[in-house]
């Protein structure tokens, strides 16, 4: 068995998570740059824990400039079996109002700007990604919200879009007619290399907003986004406290195959691979490619 390391990405308002001891700092050079922050590393009871803020703190990074790939990279340099990413959102539904944890299960990518993967010329992989979110993760973060008694839905699609505007009422109008429960800005292509890393993946997203379809509540400004961020982000402390406390000590086997997602998903013939790239792919994928 393999033991758990709870990779958490913190995002809008979330850039630092108090209860974590033995902290220590790793700056983590990766194959693809240097990730959005330094990692704190330490743990929670028995557990280990890995913290990233995804936009850095104090906020520096907007969501089309973050690496991806160098933040999802360093987390499984450093040993991280099961990723948890927080991310604010808005609102499609609404029984969704601001201060509401959605657990979304899907995605629709509409990023533009992005790199979302990995590979490449000289060596091509397809992973499959119909389930983007691994179900026992999701199990286990849902108990945590029901154990803190943190409003939380269970279920959901999430939109990513480009930003950093926010929507176009035409376009907050399409996504809610739709159907789809809640928008925001970096799942994607995070949550499509974290599969191609084998890690295990969920979301916590924290409802700020109706986006600009309501009629009583209009337009998203970021003033009110702040005081629904600032609420929201002591629940998220609470919500991890609690998941790390209770999370096994070994990583429980993902049921849609997250975390041995590159089984038979690389195409290239081993003689045709780049071998410059197939250096770099070792830290992400050396479990199939051999070191």
């Amino acid at each position: 068995m393999t033991q758990a390391i709870l990779g958490i990405i913190g995002g809008s308002g979330i850039y630092d998570l108090p209860g974590i001891s033995d902290v220590r700092e790793e700056r983590v050079n990766t194959p693809w740059g240097e990730p959005s922050d330094a990692l704190r590393v330490g743990r929670v009871g028995a557990t280990q824990v890995v913290f990233l803020p995804r936009h850095g703190r104090g906020h520096r990074i907007p969501p089309s400039d973050i690496n991806y790939r160098a933040n999802i990279a360093a987390l499984k340099m450093l040993g991280v079996t099961d990723l948890v990413s927080f991310s604010a959102c808005g609102s499609y539904k609404e029984e969704l109002s601001p201060g509401t944890f959605v657990l979304v299960d899907n995605f629709v990518d509409r990023t533009v700007r992005r790199v979302s993967t990995f590979f490449g010329p000289g060596c091509v992989a397809h992973v499959s990604f119909a389930h983007p979110v691994g179900p026992a993760l999701q199990d286990l973060v849902w108990s945590a919200a029901q154990a803190e008694g943190i409003p939380c839905a269970r279920g959901g699609t999430a939109v990513c879009m480009e930003g950093p505007q926010f929507s176009t009422l035409a376009e907050s109008l399409t996504y809610k007619g739709q159907g789809y429960d809640i928008i925001h800005m970096t799942s994607m292509p995070e949550a499509k290399l974290a599969r191609e890393a084998e890690i295990t993946y969920a979301v916590v997203a924290m409802v700020t907003d109706y986006d600009c379809w309501h009629a009583v509540h209009g337009a998203v400004d970021v003033a009110s986004l702040l005081r629904v961020m600032e609420e929201n982000r002591g629940k998220a402390q609470r919500l991890f406290a609690r998941l790390a406390r209770d999370f096994p000590a070994e990583h429980v086997a993902c049921p849609v195959g997250s975390d041995r997602a590159l089984e038979g998903a690389i195409l290239t013939h081993p003689t045709a691979r780049e071998p410059e790239l197939l250096a770099k792919l070792k830290t992400i994928a050396g479990r199939v490619l051999g070191g």
